[in-house]
């Protein structure tokens, strides 16, 4: 695995690669609080498969990719990133992996850019304009995604710099982190910035687009039964939003951070549909 800066206007965000520069390129977006480290295991099956993983620490998550205003965390600013990362690292089409925040990204890129998108792999995140109709269909789902109203509470970022992060690393272990990796996900979302760049992610955007269009391109999604976050109404109601070939794959007592919690049967799952789509 090789770690690497990339300049994208004045932002530098860190990237780490691995697998060999002519293998298909699979760009992996992670989730909230977590940063590139969560797809380690999967570089490297990835590499070990023949595929060049690319991983980056997204805008806020990068030291040098962290702008103080709120604004600057758009939802379309985050797809320019991803998309203008994978053209530097010169990957015009790619296979699109993505989870949490990073799940949003890939179906917004999915959406709007399918000619740059080989296949879609998303963990957790429904599909935007399927968590939309849940949120209002499915009273137990606005109640799971309440931290998202938390989160844009003028005092939250102040709130959770003083408890350093501990509800964030309870969250992480309760659903299947392992105690060392929430710490290690901590640690560098304490550092100067971070947790207001993660955080802004919430304070700019929402995650529930109901104009979101479907997307078209062949997609995998990844949901588990103790997913805290994201209920079975959500999960389910992503199919409506999926115009192409389509698995629906459900992970028994997976929680939220199934990447993490479950490294291995992930890197199985992704490689199946990269075989199958690939």
């Amino acid at each position: 695995m090789e770690t690497q800066r990339v300049s994208i206007g004045a932002l530098t965000f860190t990237v780490d690669t691995a697998g060999p520069r002519d293998g298909a390129p699979v760009l992996l977006l992670h989730g909230f609080p977590e940063t590139r480290h969560m797809w380690r295991h999967a570089l490297a099956a990835l590499a070990k498969a023949g595929y060049h993983g690319i991983a980056p620490d997204q805008r806020g998550y990068s030291e040098g990719a962290r702008p103080p205003k709120t604004e600057d965390y758009a939802t379309d600013l985050l797809v320019t990133d991803a998309v203008s990362l994978a053209a530097a690292l010169g990957s015009q089409r790619f296979h699109l992996v993505g989870h949490d925040w990073g799940g949003q990204i890939a179906w917004l890129i999915a959406a709007q850019h399918p000619e740059r998108v080989q296949s879609l792999f998303v963990l957790s995140r429904p599909h935007p304009a399927a968590f939309a109709k849940a949120m209002q269909e499915d009273e137990a789902q606005a109640e799971r995604s309440r931290h998202h109203r938390a989160f844009r509470n003028d005092d939250a970022i102040t709130r959770m710099r003083q408890a350093n992060l501990a509800p964030l690393r309870k969250a992480m272990i309760d659903q299947g982190v392992p105690a060392d990796g929430a710490d290690i996900y901590v640690r560098a979302l304490l550092g100067p910035g971070a947790i207001e760049g993660a955080m802004s992610w919430y304070r700019a955007s929402n995650i529930a687009a109901a104009s979101t269009p479907a997307v078209t391109v062949p997609t995998t999604y990844v949901w588990g039964t103790a997913d805290a976050t994201v209920g079975r109404r959500a999960a389910e109601l992503t199919a409506d939003f999926v115009r192409g070939p389509y698995r629906f794959e459900i992970l028994e007592d997976a929680g939220h951070f199934s990447v993490d919690q479950f490294p291995g049967r992930i890197s199985e799952l992704l490689l199946a549909h990269l075989r199958t789509y690939g």
